[in-house]
């Protein structure tokens, strides 16, 4: 495999524009954000609906790429760890992933909770959270 192309399903409209700003993880006081979609992924955004939790994997677009480890949380006093044992978003794939609750569809725009992506974050993909295997 020589590579991957990814292209954004939508962005995250944040009052978050700086990700200092930003909560760590969306259960620490995220803000209620929105999806906007682009208009060719309507069909797969049909039967969402409010009360959903769903997976958003996000391109963190600021992400540090060249990051291979960090003080987890940046708490200095706790020992440097590789990326992929962390959450942080500066790793080689800035791959974000965020659990979140749907508040409202409002055609291409997806109101959702507890989302701690900065203003203008691509969205890769959107997946439903599973729940027990009955009911799949």
């Amino acid at each position: 495999m020589d590579g991957a192309d990814l292209h954004p399903v939508g962005w995250v409209r944040s009052p978050v524009a700086d990700r200092a700003d930003a909560v760590r993880q969306g259960d620490e006081g995220a803000p209620d954000v929105v999806i906007d979609l682009v208009p060719a992924v309507a069909a797969a955004a049909a039967d969402l609906r409010a009360g959903d939790e769903l997976l958003l994997l996000t391109w963190l677009h600021l992400a540090d790429r060249t990051t291979l480890a960090v003080h987890p949380r940046g708490d200095v006093t706790r020992p440097s760890t590789g990326v992929f044992a962390t959450r942080s978003p500066d790793r080689p794939n800035p791959i974000g992933l965020h659990r979140v609750r749907v508040l409202d569809v409002d055609g291409l725009h997806v109101h959702v909770s507890g989302c701690e992506a900065v203003d203008g974050t691509p969205v890769v993909d959107i997946k439903p959270v599973l729940g027990s295997v009955a009911d799949r």
